[in-house]
């Protein structure tokens, strides 16, 4: 998956970081099933949540990726550090909020890869913040890779938004614990980039619980995409704590 999400809507995470709003009126017009997906994955302590370093890695036959982040939402700040587009080691340290004053690479190949790996790692709390997506639940469907069924949950950005890829759509099948079991990602018209992968393996990183295994395909291809070295650091302590 390539720049999957919207900069506006990463953009806004450091307010949306601090404190998200009890009750409003669009929470009111979304299912109920959406609000407790998100707090099964850690919504009601993520005020907490000083600090995330994870590994996002891409499994393809004959190639490999890795991606090492540490984000701090409340200030917005990132650390990256992997490859550029020819290869070569970069590590850098900006702020998501001022992209303005960063270097090209850091907007035009850091930035998206942000995006799109904290949305692999956080999407049911993004599903939960980002106010500009529709949301709908389906109801029982069968799982698209798996035995059984689990719950519709349709997420659909707006075709209008702006940002790297508008009008994209999730399709998340959450299990009766309020889990992501497989989800199906459906690029915006006109790019035809459809993604099916499990969420599985899941790990508590402090309140956070987190899938950090997906297994499944691209475009029909086949595709892993998983999370290694995820911690997180808490509000009142300086020490990282590794994802049990």
């Amino acid at each position: 998956m390539k720049k999957t999400t919207c900069r506006l809507l990463v953009r806004s995470l450091l307010a949306i970081a601090v404190a998200v709003p009890a009750a409003t009126s669009w929470a009111q017009t979304r299912p109920p099933i959406l609000e407790k997906v998100a707090k099964a994955y850690g919504l009601d302590s993520w005020a907490r949540i000083e600090a995330i370093r994870y590994t996002w890695n891409k499994a393809v036959p004959g190639s490999e990726v890795a991606h090492s982040w540490e984000w701090e939402p409340k200030t917005g700040n990132v650390t990256y550090e992997g490859k550029d587009k020819d290869g070569k080691p970069v590590k850098v340290t900006y702020r998501s909020s001022d992209l303005n004053a960063q270097s090209e690479m850091v907007k035009n190949e850091v930035e998206p890869a942000f995006v799109n790996d904290n949305y692999w790692l956080l999407f049911p709390l993004h599903a939960y913040w980002d106010t500009s997506a529709t949301v709908t639940d389906d109801g029982m469907q069968k799982l698209p890779l798996g035995k059984g069924s689990a719950e519709k949950v349709v997420v659909k950005y707006p075709a209008k938004l702006g940002g790297y890829t508008p009008g994209d759509t999730w399709e998340l099948y959450v299990g009766r614990d309020n889990r992501v079991e497989e989800f199906i990602y459906r690029a915006g018209p006109p790019k035809k980039h459809v993604v099916v992968s499990t969420w599985t393996a899941y790990k508590k990183a402090g309140s956070l619980d987190i899938s950090t295994d997906h297994r499944g395909t691209a475009n029909g291809k086949p595709l892993r995409i998983f999370i290694s070295d995820l911690a997180v650091k808490v509000t009142g302590s300086d020490a990282w704590m590794e994802a049990k």
